[in-house]
C-alpha cells in the first residue's frame, strides 16, 4: 500500500448528505475481486446518463475537479453496504482523502484498509473547507498528516483527530497483509519449532 504522508491537491466539494456505497460504485460492477478499474466507475449513475455519455454537471466531469484527490463531502459519507469496492473505486479514481462531519463505521475502517484518510471534522470546519475547494483548481489544499493538519488555499491552518495506531498504518503504508508481514521472522521462527515439534503434521 502506498504510503500516505502529505498531500497537496484539488479538492472536489461534494456536499450532498448520505452519499452511500452505491452510489460511490453501483452494485452491477461488483463482480470483480481486483481493486484496480473501478475509477471509471466512481459515481457512475451521476457521472454518466443512460447512453454513457458524461453529465456535465457533476462535480468530478467539470474540468477543474478531474483530476481531484480530496474529495470535501456532506454529512454520513459511505452509509449503505459494507462494499469494500467503494474505498477501490475512489482510491482508483485518485482519491487520497475525504473529509466529512461523519461517516459509516464500516466504510470508514475500509477506507485505511485501502490507503485513503478519512477526516472527521465539526460542520462549521467542513463548511469552511466546502468553501474553499468551491474555488476550483487553483484552490489547493493540504493535508499534513503527520501534523494532522489541513490548510486551505488561503493558509488558514485546522487541526484534525486520527488513531494513532491508523496513523501508523497510513504513514508506513501498512494494510492487514503488511501488518502481518511485519512479522514475518517471529511468524517463521514459530513454523520451524512447529515443524520440527510435529514432524508428522
Amino acid at each position: 500500500m502506498e504510503k500516505f504522508e502529505k498531500l497537496t491537491g484539488v479538492a472536489a466539494p461534494m456536499p450532498l448528505v448520505n452519499i452511500d456505497t452505491d452510489m460511490i460504485i453501483p452494485k452491477v460492477f461488483l463482480k470483480t475481486i481486483k481493486r484496480s478499474g473501478l475509477g471509471v466507475n466512481l459515481f457512475d449513475e451521476m457521472r454518466y446518463d443512460r447512453e454513457g455519455n458524461e453529465i456535465p454537471d457533476f462535480v468530478l466531469n467539470k474540468p477543474q475537479y478531474r483530476d481531484a484527490e480530496i474529495i470535501v463531502a456532506g454529512d454520513n459519507f459511505g452509509c449503505g453496504s459494507s462494499r469494500e469496492h467503494a474505498p477501490w473505486a475512489l482510491r482508483d479514481f485518485g482519491i487520497k482523502a475525504v473529509i466529512s462531519t461523519s461517516f459509516a463505521d464500516i466504510f470508514y475502517n475500509n477506507c485505511f484498509k485501502n490507503g485513503i484518510l478519512p477526516i472527521v471534522l465539526p460542520r462549521d470546519e467542513v463548511d469552511l473547507l466546502m468553501a474553499d475547494a468551491e474555488k476550483g483548481q487553483n484552490a489547493r489544499m493540504t493535508v499534513d498528516l503527520e501534523n494532522q493538519e489541513i490548510t486551505t488555499s488561503d493558509g488558514e491552518t485546522i487541526a484534525f483527530e486520527i488513531d494513532p495506531f491508523r496513523k501508523h498504518c497510513l504513514m508506513n503504508g501498512l494494510d492487514d497483509i503488511g501488518l502481518t508481514l511485519e512479522k514475518k521472522a517471529s511468524i517463521d521462527a514459530f513454523e520451524a519449532r512447529a515443524a520440527e515439534a510435529r514432524p508428522w503434521v
